[in-house]
């Protein structure tokens, strides 16, 4: 298990894990037109998988561009989802 963080792998993990659970909310909210709408989840969840592969990215010892872009596009997609969420609001 301690090899699972130290080489980062957890991350693949994690980012599963979101995939996961956008695929079931998404058929959920089709299904039962209950939750989020998936156009309103999904800016949400890719900012975080942003922010866990840049953390990743850091533990495999990417270069520094790497992790600045996946942290730049995860501040993007957080801007992209207030704003979503913000209009939704009115």
């Amino acid at each position: 298990m301690a090899a699972l963080y130290a080489d980062g792998g957890i991350v693949l993990l994690i980012l599963a894990g979101i995939g996961v659970e956008a695929a079931v909310l998404a058929v959920l909210f089709r299904r039962t037109g209950r939750g989020v709408p998936p156009g309103l989840l999904l800016p949400n969840l890719a900012a975080g998988a942003c922010l866990i592969g840049a953390a990743g990215a850091a533990l495999r010892g990417a270069w520094w561009g790497w992790v600045g872009a996946l942290l730049l596009a995860g501040g993007v997609l957080h801007a992209v989802d207030l704003k979503g969420r913000w209009r939704s609001r009115r």
